[in-house]
Protein backbone atom coordinates (compact mmCIF):
# COMPACT_ATOMS: atom_id res chain seq x y z
CA UNK A 1 0.00 0.00 0.00
CA UNK A 2 2.91 2.35 0.64
CA UNK A 3 3.94 2.42 -3.02
CA UNK A 4 0.34 2.82 -4.20
CA UNK A 5 -0.18 5.89 -2.02
CA UNK A 6 3.08 7.38 -3.19
CA UNK A 7 2.10 6.90 -6.83
CA UNK A 8 -1.34 8.42 -6.23
CA UNK A 9 -0.47 11.52 -4.29
CA UNK A 10 -2.70 14.51 -4.98
CA UNK A 11 -0.73 16.61 -7.48
CA UNK A 12 0.35 20.20 -6.97
CA UNK A 13 -1.15 23.08 -8.93
CA UNK A 14 0.79 24.22 -11.96
CA UNK A 15 -0.35 27.40 -13.67
CA UNK A 16 0.49 26.04 -17.13
CA UNK A 17 -1.91 23.11 -16.64
CA UNK A 18 -4.92 25.35 -15.99
CA UNK A 19 -7.06 26.01 -19.07
CA UNK A 20 -7.55 29.69 -19.88
CA UNK A 21 -10.52 30.73 -22.03
CA UNK A 22 -11.26 34.16 -23.45
CA UNK A 23 -14.88 34.76 -22.50
CA UNK A 24 -16.74 38.03 -21.94
CA UNK A 25 -18.33 36.68 -18.77
CA UNK A 26 -14.98 35.71 -17.31
CA UNK A 27 -14.29 38.94 -15.44
CA UNK A 28 -14.07 40.11 -11.85
CA UNK A 29 -17.56 41.66 -11.92
CA UNK A 30 -19.05 38.17 -12.18
CA UNK A 31 -19.08 35.73 -9.29
CA UNK A 32 -18.81 31.95 -9.24
CA UNK A 33 -19.90 30.00 -6.16
CA UNK A 34 -17.99 26.75 -5.58
CA UNK A 35 -18.74 24.20 -2.86
CA UNK A 36 -16.26 21.68 -1.51
CA UNK A 37 -13.63 24.38 -1.85
CA UNK A 38 -11.24 23.15 0.86
CA UNK A 39 -9.64 20.30 -1.09
CA UNK A 40 -9.60 18.11 -4.17
CA UNK A 41 -11.76 19.00 -7.14
CA UNK A 42 -13.47 21.89 -5.34
CA UNK A 43 -10.14 23.52 -4.59
CA UNK A 44 -9.04 23.02 -8.21
CA UNK A 45 -12.26 24.58 -9.56
CA UNK A 46 -11.83 27.63 -7.32
CA UNK A 47 -8.28 28.11 -8.55
CA UNK A 48 -9.10 27.49 -12.23
CA UNK A 49 -12.04 29.90 -12.31
CA UNK A 50 -10.11 32.54 -10.37
CA UNK A 51 -7.26 32.34 -12.88
CA UNK A 52 -9.83 32.88 -15.61
CA UNK A 53 -10.63 36.26 -14.11
CA UNK A 54 -13.84 35.41 -12.25
CA UNK A 55 -14.37 36.43 -8.62
CA UNK A 56 -14.80 33.10 -6.85
CA UNK A 57 -16.56 32.49 -3.54
CA UNK A 58 -15.65 29.10 -2.11
CA UNK A 59 -17.61 27.26 0.57
CA UNK A 60 -16.69 24.36 2.80
CA UNK A 61 -17.06 23.22 6.38
CA UNK A 62 -13.26 22.96 6.60
CA UNK A 63 -12.18 26.52 7.32
CA UNK A 64 -8.45 25.82 7.38
CA UNK A 65 -8.58 24.07 4.01
CA UNK A 66 -10.78 26.77 2.53
CA UNK A 67 -8.36 29.52 3.54
CA UNK A 68 -5.52 27.50 2.03
CA UNK A 69 -7.43 27.35 -1.25
CA UNK A 70 -7.83 31.13 -1.28
CA UNK A 71 -4.12 31.48 -0.56
CA UNK A 72 -3.30 29.25 -3.56
CA UNK A 73 -5.64 31.16 -5.87
CA UNK A 74 -4.33 34.55 -4.81
CA UNK A 75 -0.77 33.31 -5.08
CA UNK A 76 -1.49 32.58 -8.74
CA UNK A 77 -3.03 36.05 -9.09
CA UNK A 78 -6.65 34.96 -8.95
CA UNK A 79 -9.42 36.63 -6.95
CA UNK A 80 -11.11 34.38 -4.39
CA UNK A 81 -12.79 34.53 -1.00
CA UNK A 82 -13.87 31.81 1.43
CA UNK A 83 -17.12 31.51 3.36
CA UNK A 84 -17.28 28.74 5.94
CA UNK A 85 -20.50 26.89 5.18
CA UNK A 86 -22.15 23.74 6.48
CA UNK A 87 -24.20 22.55 3.51
CA UNK A 88 -26.46 20.59 5.86
CA UNK A 89 -27.72 23.90 7.30
CA UNK A 90 -30.12 25.99 5.20
CA UNK A 91 -29.29 29.19 7.04
CA UNK A 92 -25.60 28.83 6.24
CA UNK A 93 -26.38 28.13 2.58
CA UNK A 94 -28.46 31.30 2.47
CA UNK A 95 -25.65 33.27 4.09
CA UNK A 96 -23.15 31.92 1.55
CA UNK A 97 -25.25 33.09 -1.39
CA UNK A 98 -25.93 36.47 0.22
CA UNK A 99 -22.25 37.08 0.92
CA UNK A 100 -21.19 35.91 -2.53
CA UNK A 101 -23.66 38.31 -4.14
CA UNK A 102 -21.96 41.23 -2.38
CA UNK A 103 -18.84 40.70 -4.54
CA UNK A 104 -20.61 41.09 -7.89
CA UNK A 105 -23.17 39.43 -10.14
CA UNK A 106 -23.73 35.74 -9.50
CA UNK A 107 -23.24 34.06 -12.90
CA UNK A 108 -21.86 30.63 -12.08
CA UNK A 109 -22.54 27.90 -9.52
CA UNK A 110 -20.34 24.80 -9.20
CA UNK A 111 -21.77 22.15 -6.88
CA UNK A 112 -18.72 20.05 -6.07
CA UNK A 113 -18.97 19.05 -2.40
CA UNK A 114 -19.27 15.37 -1.70
CA UNK A 115 -18.58 12.65 0.80
CA UNK A 116 -18.41 8.88 0.70
CA UNK A 117 -19.39 5.91 2.83
CA UNK A 118 -18.80 2.28 1.87
CA UNK A 119 -21.54 -0.15 2.96
CA UNK A 120 -24.24 -2.37 1.49
CA UNK A 121 -27.88 -1.25 1.41
CA UNK A 122 -28.77 -3.57 4.29
CA UNK A 123 -25.93 -2.30 6.48
CA UNK A 124 -25.98 1.37 5.50
CA UNK A 125 -26.53 3.72 8.50
CA UNK A 126 -29.53 5.93 7.84
CA UNK A 127 -27.97 8.94 9.58
CA UNK A 128 -25.10 8.78 7.07
CA UNK A 129 -27.54 8.30 4.20
CA UNK A 130 -29.52 11.37 5.28
CA UNK A 131 -26.38 13.50 5.58
CA UNK A 132 -25.15 12.47 2.13
CA UNK A 133 -28.52 13.26 0.61
CA UNK A 134 -28.59 16.64 2.29
CA UNK A 135 -25.05 17.68 1.33
CA UNK A 136 -24.80 16.11 -2.12
CA UNK A 137 -28.31 16.53 -3.55
CA UNK A 138 -30.48 18.82 -1.43
CA UNK A 139 -27.80 21.50 -1.05
CA UNK A 140 -27.15 21.68 -4.84
CA UNK A 141 -30.92 22.00 -5.35
CA UNK A 142 -31.23 24.77 -2.74
CA UNK A 143 -28.15 26.61 -4.00
CA UNK A 144 -29.58 26.48 -7.52
CA UNK A 145 -32.91 27.74 -6.23
CA UNK A 146 -31.18 30.69 -4.57
CA UNK A 147 -28.66 31.50 -7.33
CA UNK A 148 -30.88 31.27 -10.42
CA UNK A 149 -32.89 34.40 -9.48
CA UNK A 150 -29.61 36.35 -9.26
CA UNK A 151 -28.67 35.11 -12.73
CA UNK A 152 -32.07 36.05 -14.14
CA UNK A 153 -31.86 39.54 -12.62
CA UNK A 154 -28.53 40.28 -14.32
CA UNK A 155 -28.52 42.67 -17.28
CA UNK A 156 -28.95 39.84 -19.79
CA UNK A 157 -30.30 37.04 -17.60
CA UNK A 158 -27.45 34.63 -18.35
CA UNK A 159 -25.98 32.09 -15.94
CA UNK A 160 -24.70 28.53 -15.64
CA UNK A 161 -24.96 25.77 -13.04
CA UNK A 162 -22.34 23.01 -13.15
CA UNK A 163 -22.79 19.88 -11.05
CA UNK A 164 -20.08 17.38 -10.12
CA UNK A 165 -21.46 14.03 -11.16
CA UNK A 166 -19.51 10.80 -11.61
CA UNK A 167 -19.40 7.53 -13.47
CA UNK A 168 -21.65 6.58 -10.55
CA UNK A 169 -24.32 8.77 -12.12
CA UNK A 170 -24.25 6.35 -15.06
CA UNK A 171 -23.48 2.99 -13.49
CA UNK A 172 -23.84 1.69 -9.96
CA UNK A 173 -21.14 -0.18 -8.10
CA UNK A 174 -21.79 -2.21 -4.99
CA UNK A 175 -21.51 -0.84 -1.47
CA UNK A 176 -21.99 2.79 -2.59
CA UNK A 177 -25.80 3.09 -2.62
CA UNK A 178 -26.11 6.62 -1.22
CA UNK A 179 -23.35 7.92 -3.48
CA UNK A 180 -24.91 6.25 -6.53
CA UNK A 181 -28.34 7.69 -5.72
CA UNK A 182 -27.10 11.25 -5.24
CA UNK A 183 -25.11 11.21 -8.47
CA UNK A 184 -28.03 9.90 -10.51
CA UNK A 185 -30.11 12.59 -8.80
CA UNK A 186 -27.71 15.35 -9.84
CA UNK A 187 -28.23 14.44 -13.47
CA UNK A 188 -31.97 14.85 -12.94
CA UNK A 189 -31.48 18.22 -11.25
CA UNK A 190 -29.20 19.37 -14.08
CA UNK A 191 -31.68 18.44 -16.78
CA UNK A 192 -34.54 20.05 -14.84
CA UNK A 193 -32.65 23.36 -14.62
CA UNK A 194 -31.86 23.18 -18.34
CA UNK A 195 -35.50 22.46 -19.19
CA UNK A 196 -36.54 25.65 -17.40
CA UNK A 197 -33.61 27.81 -18.50
CA UNK A 198 -34.77 28.80 -22.00
CA UNK A 199 -31.17 28.57 -23.20
CA UNK A 200 -30.07 31.48 -21.01
CA UNK A 201 -29.69 29.59 -17.75
CA UNK A 202 -27.65 26.55 -18.76
CA UNK A 203 -26.68 23.57 -16.66
CA UNK A 204 -24.37 20.63 -17.11
CA UNK A 205 -22.75 17.77 -15.25
CA UNK A 206 -19.17 16.56 -15.23
CA UNK A 207 -18.75 12.79 -14.85
CA UNK A 208 -15.33 11.31 -14.20
CA UNK A 209 -13.91 8.12 -12.77
CA UNK A 210 -11.36 8.11 -10.00
CA UNK A 211 -9.48 11.33 -9.34
CA UNK A 212 -6.38 11.89 -7.20
CA UNK A 213 -8.25 13.45 -4.29
CA UNK A 214 -8.51 12.62 -0.58
CA UNK A 215 -12.10 11.39 -1.18
CA UNK A 216 -10.89 8.72 -3.60
CA UNK A 217 -7.69 7.75 -1.82
CA UNK A 218 -9.30 7.56 1.63
CA UNK A 219 -11.88 4.98 0.50
CA UNK A 220 -9.25 2.40 -0.57
CA UNK A 221 -9.02 0.68 2.87
CA UNK A 222 -12.84 0.40 3.16
CA UNK A 223 -13.11 -0.96 -0.37
CA UNK A 224 -10.45 -3.56 0.41
CA UNK A 225 -12.25 -4.62 3.59
CA UNK A 226 -15.68 -4.82 1.95
CA UNK A 227 -14.45 -6.78 -1.07
CA UNK A 228 -11.97 -8.98 0.75
CA UNK A 229 -9.03 -7.96 -1.45
CA UNK A 230 -5.80 -6.06 -0.97
CA UNK A 231 -5.58 -2.25 -1.25
CA UNK A 232 -3.36 -2.69 -4.32
CA UNK A 233 -6.09 -4.78 -5.96
CA UNK A 234 -8.65 -2.07 -5.19
CA UNK A 235 -6.65 0.40 -7.27
CA UNK A 236 -5.74 -1.91 -10.15
CA UNK A 237 -8.89 -4.04 -10.38
CA UNK A 238 -11.73 -1.93 -8.95
CA UNK A 239 -10.81 1.70 -9.58
CA UNK A 240 -8.99 1.31 -12.88
CA UNK A 241 -10.08 -2.18 -13.90
CA UNK A 242 -12.69 -1.03 -16.45
CA UNK A 243 -10.72 1.99 -17.66
CA UNK A 244 -8.93 2.04 -20.99
CA UNK A 245 -6.67 4.76 -19.58
CA UNK A 246 -4.84 3.23 -16.63
CA UNK A 247 -4.25 6.50 -14.83
CA UNK A 248 -6.30 8.51 -12.37
CA UNK A 249 -7.22 12.06 -13.35
CA UNK A 250 -5.82 15.07 -11.55
CA UNK A 251 -8.15 17.62 -9.89
CA UNK A 252 -6.97 20.31 -12.34
CA UNK A 253 -8.00 18.17 -15.31
CA UNK A 254 -11.50 17.98 -13.85
CA UNK A 255 -11.54 21.70 -13.09
CA UNK A 256 -10.70 22.44 -16.72
CA UNK A 257 -13.92 20.67 -17.72
CA UNK A 258 -15.88 23.10 -15.54
CA UNK A 259 -14.10 25.99 -17.23
CA UNK A 260 -15.20 24.63 -20.61
CA UNK A 261 -18.77 24.15 -19.40
CA UNK A 262 -19.05 27.64 -17.96
CA UNK A 263 -17.47 29.34 -20.97
CA UNK A 264 -18.64 30.07 -24.50
CA UNK A 265 -17.11 26.71 -25.45
CA UNK A 266 -20.09 25.18 -23.65
CA UNK A 267 -22.69 27.19 -25.52
CA UNK A 268 -24.53 24.07 -26.65
CA UNK A 269 -24.00 22.19 -23.40
CA UNK A 270 -27.57 22.48 -22.14
CA UNK A 271 -28.45 19.74 -19.66
CA UNK A 272 -25.62 17.61 -21.03
CA UNK A 273 -22.94 15.59 -19.34
CA UNK A 274 -19.19 15.77 -19.89
CA UNK A 275 -18.23 12.11 -19.48
CA UNK A 276 -14.44 11.99 -19.16
CA UNK A 277 -13.91 8.59 -17.60
CA UNK A 278 -11.16 6.87 -19.55
CA UNK A 279 -13.72 4.54 -21.11
CA UNK A 280 -15.08 3.11 -17.87
CA UNK A 281 -18.77 3.44 -18.76
CA UNK A 282 -18.97 3.12 -22.54
CA UNK A 283 -16.32 0.47 -23.26
CA UNK A 284 -15.58 -2.98 -21.90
Amino acid sequence: MKNTKTDLREPLFRRREILRVADRYFNSRNVALVTGAASGIGRAVVVALALNGITVAGADIDEEGGKKTVEIARGLRGQAVFVRTDLAQDGQIENFVEEASSYGTIRFLANIAGTQHIDSVEDFPMSTYDLMQRVMLRAPFYLSKLCIPHMRRSEDGVGVVGNMCSVHGHIATKNKPAYNITKFGLRGLTQSIAAEGKGKIRSFTVSVGYVKTPLALDQIPDQARQRGITPEEVVSDVMLGRCQVKEMMSPVEVANLFTIGFSNLGKYLVGGDLLFDGGMVKTY
